[in-house]
This record gives structure tokens, C-alpha cells and sequence, in this order.
């Protein structure tokens, strides 16, 4: 009798793991698979990284790839094509595709970054630095084109040095190449995101000076945007990766740096969680993140400023052209 009470048990033990083992399976058929082509792999994303980690995407029903493309024009080249259904750039990309092509266009539903995300780095410590000793320097900016490299124009511009004409600002180094072509000895400073200006100071190859968002002022610096026509036929998924940002932007906001570290450290297995918790710690006090999805009409008149300003803006559009705040606002109620 113990043993027919012994194999009664062990069949039903096996049928709960099966049922289990067979509920999880279709849980997981029902996420929505999507992919983020990201314009670099950065601290200054650390939200997006912190929803990935703490499972914000799952509980909104998507499985998320994140996806390196270097570049805000091959990030633009991979949502266009359909290569991936979202992307992370510098919000200038949709504006350019506005301009040539109005027939279906790429439009921003969520920002993540409200403020330049680079640091002058300079080769020799400067406890008393300031814009105008950049005059007659030579400064590698950066992509001819892209925010950072046009933020790095508008701040010189600012403080009275006048690109190209009372410094050299080099445009021809690729974004990942720029911190090994400053550490070989190009050029007198170089804008360098995080961790790799941390890691560049540390290493004492460099030193940071300034912080250019800083310098700068609010601009929406980095967004998520897709296909307009995507975005009419797949509104849910949207809505759902809009939510999951914002999870991720309020989480950052309401921690510590060493917290945020150790949370988005998956992401950056080749960095120092120190090294982590000191950017996340420069991040928060520059006021470098979002705390809610939604793009100002100020803000976005401002980064048409500074593309003007660069001779990169084809002609000005209208922030509702190329912005749209439903899902932003949504996800905050």
C-alpha cells in the first residue's frame, strides 16, 4: 500500500512540473519580441538598462534585444529598413528624415535623456577650467551631424570660441574611435561619454574638466522613436515599452548611485562597479535623466537651435511633426 501511495505521489508530482514546465512555456510565447538598436552602449542610458534588469520589460509583456548600432545614422538605417522596430538616438535623426520624406517617417514617442551626456576631457588637470581656454585648441567633437558633436559647437559658440575659426574641431573620428585616438594623441580635448571618460581619467590618460550638458542647458538629447506607420499598427507595444522606460526612469530616480551600479552592472561586465557607481553618481548630479517620458516643445525648439546654429538643419519642423507625448502621458497616470 505505501508503495502504490509512494508511485501515486511521484505521477502527480511529475504531472505539476509538466503543468508548470508547460504554463511557463506559454507565458513566455506570449511576450512580444521587439528590438532597440541603441546609438552607443552607455551609463547615460542607465534607466533602459535598469528596466532590462529589474524585469520591467517582462511585466509589459515584451522580451527586449538591445542592439549597438555606433551611430545615430545607423541606428536611423536599422528602423528604417525594419531591421529593428525601435530606436535610441539623438532625436535630430527623425528630424532629417522628416525633412527628405514625408510619406512615412520615423517619430519620437519617449524621451530618456534631457541634457548633453559628454565630458570634456583634457590632458592635464585644470582646477580652473573655462570655455574660452579652448580657443586655438584642437578638440576631437565627435560625428559631423550628430548632437554631440553639434552640443560641443553650441557650447564653444556660447563661451565665445567660434568653431573651426578660433579652434580645430575634428569631425572625422568615429564615436567608438574617439577615446583611442585622443589616448594615441590627437588633439588637445576630446568629448568623451560614459564610463569610457572615467575610465580614461582613471587610467590617467586624461582628465575630466567640465561637463558639457551642463554647459549646454536642457535639450532632449536622446529618444526612442519608430516608424509612424508601426507605431498605428502596433500602439500596445509602444505603450508597453513606454511604460516599462518610465518603471525604469522612476526606479534610478529613487536610488543611490551604488545602487544604480549594481543593478545595470550585467550590462557592463567589463567595467568596474566602482567605476559605475562614480558615473552614475556624475549622472545625477548634472540632472542628466528623465524622470518622465514626455518631450517639451522648449526643449525640442532648443536642439533645432543648435543644429541651426551647426549648419546641419535642413529646414525647421514642428514639434508635433516629429514628437508625439500620448504614450509618455499615458504611462505616467
Amino acid at each position: 500500500m505505501l508503495n502504490v501511495k509512494k508511485t501515486v505521489a511521484v505521477i502527480l508530482l511529475t504531472v505539476m512540473v509538466a503543468l508548470l514546465s508547460f504554463g511557463c512555456e506559454k507565458a513566455d510565447e506570449k511576450l512580444v519580441k521587439i528590438t532597440v538598436s541603441e546609438v552607443a552602449h552607455s551609463v547615460f542610458y542607465a534607466p533602459q538598462y535598469a528596466a532590462l534588469s529589474l524585469g520591467f520589460f517582462e511585466e509589459e509583456g515584451l522580451e527586449v534585444t538591445v542592439i549597438n548600432s555606433n551611430g545615430a545614422d545607423k541606428v536611423m538605417s536599422a528602423v528604417l529598413s525594419g531591421d529593428v522596430q525601435i530606436g535610441l538616438s539623438g532625436p535630430e535623426a527623425c528630424i532629417y528624415v522628416y525633412s527628405a520624406d514625408k510619406s512615412d517617417y520615423a517619430k519620437v514617442f519617449a524621451q530618456l535623456t534631457k541634457r548633453d551626456g559628454s565630458f570634456l576631457v583634457a590632458r592635464e588637470p585644470d582646477s580652473d577650467f573655462a570655455w574660452s581656454k579652448l580657443a586655438g585648441k584642437y578638440i576631437i567633437g565627435g560625428r559631423a551631424g550628430g548632437v554631440p558633436e553639434m552640443t560641443v559647437e553650441y557650447v564653444l559658440r556660447k563661451n565665445g570660441v567660434e568653431p573651426h575659426v578660433d579652434c580645430t574641431v575634428d569631425t572625422s573620428i568615429q564615436f567608438a574611435a574617439m577615446a583611442g585616438a585622443f589616448i594615441g594623441g590627437t588633439g588637445d580635448y576630446v568629448a568623451l561619454f560614459e564610463p569610457t571618460a572615467t575610465a580614461v581619467e582613471q587610467e590617467g590618460k586624461g582628465y575630466i574638466v567640465a561637463s558639457i550638458g551642463q554647459e549646454s542647458g536642457e535639450i532632449p538629447y536622446t529618444a526612442y522613436y519608430a516608424m509612424e506607420s508601426y507605431m498605428k499598427e502596433n500602439p500596445e507595444v509602444i505603450q508597453s515599452f513606454t511604460n516599462a522606460v518610465y518603471k525604469g526612469m522612476q526606479w534610478i530616480d529613487t536610488h543611490t548611485p551604488r545602487e544604480v551600479a549594481e543593478v545595470i552592472a550585467p550590462h557592463f561586465p567589463d567595467t568596474d562597479i566602482n567605476v559605475l557607481e562614480k558615473v552614475a553618481e556624475r549622472y545625477k548630479e548634472i540632472d542628466a535623466w528623465n524622470k518622465t517620458p514626455s518631450m517639451t516643445k522648449d526643449a525640442f525648439d532648443r536642439l533645432q537651435d543648435v543644429i541651426e546654429q551647426a549648419g546641419q538643419l535642413p529646414a525647421r519642423v514642428e514639434f508635433y511633426d516629429v514628437v508625439t507625448n500620448e504614450y509618455a502621458e499615458k504611462a505616467v497616470k
